[in-house]
């Protein structure tokens, strides 16, 4: 399955299904079966430990038939119903509804008019009285959970799964993907508060597996993408980073989330920057042995924290139709076969030998050491040019600058000098208009008291020759 002398890891779309043929896809934590498949597998063993009344030879000798073993299950399934009604309700059988129709349409009108991704309106229809019957079953089951939260995680995750299905039949009018999209909701809020008393629960031995898996991916750190067969942008792109870095960030952020389906949009995110790294990698389309090379690449750098508490407890409390069917059941099945892959590495799975694969993990041996240092220098060479060249054009443009700013601070200076010669003239082309005002205004008061003077005397010399004509009369 893992490996191949040309390409190193393959796996084929059959081998990520269910192995009961369901369609839906299978998961190693669940060998090799979906969540639906597994389960219904794993009741009856627990089943198969209770006290054999019924498995006793009836009065004619014939053995047990297969009626007895339906009627057997549907007592046990029977009885975790009424245990869960219990916790519901608070009474061994649930009342009947006892709310009007008209309420009831209203409320199924309320969600079915909530938009896709909507956490706060599907908080706000919840709070509204309404709804008070479903926000009060949200209620007791969280403080169920909460007070026995001692019991074993896989009693608390057939509980959760439980509740998700019960309070699914609520809206079993609707649509699917109306249903789907309100059990989404539903999870976050349930989960997000649960999310400190299930996780990394004490009666499992998570903890342990997760350091067991984070020293296995750290002895591994010597792994190349060559020995992958994975895609790898050329020396240029390679000096600018490393296009993987984005799906790395986003596999160790799953961590810090707390819905099951907010770990699964992290390794949504994750899938997808791998798919964008080999595309930009390789000119031809990524395939799925590509992915997943590439997915295990981006574990091995990561090394993401308590991966395996959070694969658990996305498989134990998520929903079941994101992990058996879609885009992030398929991105999470590829997740699990990875870290699967690296769980079972071996030699044959990297075209090594057992010799080298030992020599390896014993750090007797590098890969190509020889090669990586000239590639390393070659590296290093090509940066050092290309910041020569930087530095080389980043001093012929301050030469420039330098020399444009001389060229303008003279410019400056012989148009201020130009200026203040033009200013000392039009300075004294003023005084000169002003003294000749000056002249002028005094000229014409001389001429007009000269013009009195002159008017003063023709009048005398008048009165002096009209006196004596007067006289003769």
């Amino acid at each position: 399955m893992w490996t191949d002398k040309q390409r190193g890891i393959r796996v084929s779309q059959e081998e990520l299904l269910c192995k009961n043929a369901c369609g839906y896809y299978g998961n190693p934590a669940w060998q090799g079966f979906c969540s639906k498949c597994w389960r219904e597998r794993a009741r009856p063993e627990s089943t198969s430990r209770e006290p054999r009344q019924d498995t006793r030879p009836s009065n004619d000798g014939a053995p047990p038939t297969f009626s007895k073993f339906e009627e057997k299950k549907n007592i046990e399934k029977g009885r975790r119903i009424n245990t869960m009604r219990r916790l519901f309700w608070g009474t061994p059988s649930p009342p009947k509804h006892q709310e009007p129709s008209e309420s009831h349409t209203n409320v199924l009108k309320a969600y079915q008019s909530l938009e896709p991704g909507d956490f706060p309106g599907f908080l706000k229809i919840l709070k509204s009285p309404s709804s008070q019957r479903l926000q009060s079953r949200c209620t007791a089951f969280l403080n169920t959970m909460e007070a026995y939260h001692h019991l074993p995680v896989q009693k608390q995750s057939d509980l959760v799964q439980d509740f998700y299905q019960s309070f699914a039949e609520y809206f079993s009018s609707f649509p699917e993907a109306q249903v789907t999209q309100i059990m989404e909701h539903v999870e976050k809020l349930i989960m997000t508060r649960l999310h400190k008393w299930v996780f990394c629960h004490d009666s499992c031995d998570d903890e342990q597996k997760d350091l067991a898996l984070q020293r296995r991916i750290r002895s591994l750190n010597w792994v190349t993408p060559q020995m992958l067969s994975v895609p790898f942008p050329d020396k240029k792109t390679a000096v600018t980073g490393d296009p993987f870095l984005p799906a790395i960030t986003a596999i160790i952020e799953m961590d810090a989330k707390r819905a099951p389906q907010d770990k699964l949009v992290c390794v949504s995110k994750c899938s997808q920057h791998v798919f964008e790294a080999l595309s930009t990698s390789n000119s031809e389309p990524a395939n799925a042995d590509d992915f997943l090379s590439g997915l295990i690449y981006v574990v091995l750098k990561a090394n993401p924290p308590r991966l395996h508490s959070n694969m658990q407890y996305v498989i134990r409390f998520g929903l079941p139709h994101s992990l058996m069917a879609g885009e992030s059941g398929y991105y999470f099945t590829n997740l699990s076969c990875a870290v699967a892959f690296i769980e079972k590495l071996d030699g044959p799975a990297l075209n090594l030998s057992p010799e080298e694969f030992e020599a390896y993990m014993l750090r007797q041996r590098a890969p190509s050491a020889g090669k990586k240092r000239l590639q390393v220098s070659n590296d290093t060479q090509h940066l050092f040019e290309e910041l020569t060249g930087r530095q080389e054009k980043l001093d012929q443009g301050m030469d420039a600058l330098n020399t444009q700013l001389q060229t303008w601070v003279q410019a400056v200076h012989s148009q201020l000098d130009e200026a203040t010669a033009q200013l000392a003239l039009v300075q004294k082309e003023i005084t000169a208009q002003a003294e000749l005002s000056q002249v002028f205004s005094s000229s014409s008061h001389d001429a007009s008291l000269q013009k009195d003077g002159e008017d003063q005397s023709v009048l005398v010399c008048n009165d002096e020759h009209a006196g004596p004509k007067d006289t003769d009369s």
